[in-house]
């Protein structure tokens, strides 16, 4: 062999082995990738029942029912279009009607998201950038909210 057919031997291995890895990362991250959706893209998109997915909006007010358990049952709007969601656990403490939240889990067969893990604002003027971002898209958050909202992904 001679040395240009060594190199380029070398330069074919290495950008084989190169692509092995980005392929072997991206196959084990996909099973890892959660998207997020407002409720009104939930609906557009027809979303599959089990695929793990973030679900984001605002705590529909009078929504929230608490049974004897630890299971709550609530509505996340993005004030076009809501969700049924179904939580069993201990909810953050600042979870409350009329505020931002984020909820991952997947939907079930009749269309209701069952949260596994909720999460809320952090203080009285924090909304999930993703939330923000997707009120702003709907026309649904004004100027004087992206001002006083920290983390609003201007």
């Amino acid at each position: 062999m001679t040395r240009k057919q060594r190199r380029s031997t070398m330069i074919f291995g290495g950008l084989g082995v190169l692509a092995l890895a980005i392929g072997l990362a991206l196959s084990g991250l996909s099973g890892n990738i959660t998207f997020f959706y407002s409720p009104s893209d939930l609906v557009e998109q027809n979303v599959k029942p089990g695929q793990r997915i973030r679900l984001g909006g605002l705590v529909e007010e009078g929504s929230v029912i608490r049974g004897q358990s630890i299971r709550i049952k609530f509505k996340v709007t993005d004030n076009a279009k809501n969700v049924n969601v179904v939580f069993e656990g201990v909810l953050p403490d600042l979870f409350r009607e009329g505020q931002g939240v984020v909820t991952e889990g997947m939907l079930d067969t009749n269309g209701v998201f069952i949260a596994d893990t909720v999460l809320a604002k952090h203080d009285e003027n924090y909304m999930p950038p993703e939330v923000a971002a997707t009120l702003k898209k709907k026309g649904m958050w004004t100027k004087k909210d992206t001002e006083t909202v920290k983390g609003a992904g201007s």
